[in-house]
């Protein structure tokens, strides 16, 4: 099978900081891969460089199978590749609708005539919102009127609407309640559900435990482990996490 996504000796230098150290990594279709790792073990960086925000040192980024040049968050976009950041990166003052349509909304008519077309906007959206098995909120609420169990779902289902092919999820239960979390997972697996592959960046190693596929370890910016989550258990990534087990690599 061709990957959906990979990279070969990705690195990233700031300075005197060495960000990431020759990551090696692949995610297939429709594939859950959780990346962990400790602060500053060069998570977020690879995710940036996934998603085109940063350029990476050296190293390449495939894209099934064929190099990508010049990646950038639009060309992210156009290959299907959908971010999700810790912050959602939601305006609070605009609607759920707004939100996932900004800088994509539909219009009508034509020249200086032309205008927004909300009712499309909230059909599609209600429609993308009414697939997901959590409690979530209506098109034309306020985003600053939600929990942050239904931003998350309100984040999550912009990736729905556009068809990605591959979501990255940072931290997508952080500072929220267990509750919330179960929801959050919930939406994840509709996500999945719709055929999408996830990389799913979590502290929550429970949680990576119970819906990935497979784990990749991340220790000070080199790819530490690659394994199959069946294969091993919470302590064994923690170990992996912290230097207590060497690297090891399916």
């Amino acid at each position: 099978m061709t990957a959906l996504l990979s990279t070969t000796g990705l690195e990233m230098r700031y300075g005197a900081v060495h960000a990431l150290r020759g990551v090696d990594f692949e995610i297939n279709p429709g594939e859950l891969v959780a990346l962990v790792g400790d602060n500053g073990a060069g998570k977020s960086t690879f995710v940036k460089a996934l998603s085109g925000v940063i350029q990476p040192t050296a190293g390449t980024i495939s894209c099934d199978g064929r190099p990508v040049a010049a990646h950038s968050p639009a060309t992210a976009r156009d290959l299907g590749i959908e971010t999700v950041y810790q912050d959602l990166g939601l305006c609070e003052n605009l609607t759920v609708a707004e939100n996932i349509y900004l800088g994509r909304e539909p219009t009508l008519g034509w020249g200086p005539w032309r205008r927004v077309d909300r009712r499309r906007m909230a059909a599609e959206v209600a429609q993308a919102l009414g697939g997901l098995s959590v409690n979530v909120p209506p098109p034309d609420a306020k985003v600053a009127q939600l929990s942050g169990g239904q931003r998350q779902a309100v984040a999550i289902s912009r990736c729905r609407l556009w068809r990605r092919r591959l979501v990255l999820l940072d931290e997508p239960t952080a500072a929220l309640g267990v509750q919330e979390s179960e929801r959050v997972v919930a939406t994840i697996g509709d996500l999945r559900g719709d055929g999408a592959a996830i990389l799913l960046i979590s502290h929550d190693i429970p949680m990576v435990m119970r819906l990935a596929d497979r784990i990749v370890v991340l220790r000070k910016g080199a790819k530490a482990a690659d394994l199959p989550a069946d294969g091993v258990t919470e302590h064994d990534i923690v170990a992996l996490i912290t230097g207590a087990k060497e690297r090891h690599h399916a």
